[in-house]
């Protein structure tokens, strides 16, 4: 697995037990943290294509952000 997505997953966990250990919901865990995981997902894309001035962002996304080439 790519480590920024590892890193996102995890970051996705804490901020899930975070808030539902303060609510007392750990039932809903994967609802949480499913939602927190696409919405950092979402995020880190759209700031690698600001990072990196790409106007096609699914050029970007196959090219920079998955590793299958380098930045220009």
């Amino acid at each position: 697995m790519n480590e920024r997505i590892k890193q996102l997953a995890l970051q996705a966990k804490q901020y899930s037990i975070d808030k539902l250990d303060e609510t007392g919901e750990l039932h809903k865990y994967y609802d949480v943290y499913f939602e927190k995981f696409a919405e950092l997902l979402i995020e880190d894309n759209i700031q690698t294509l600001i990072n990196n001035g790409y106007t096609d962002a699914a050029q970007c996304l196959q090219d920079v952000h998955f590793g299958l080439k380098e930045a220009p």
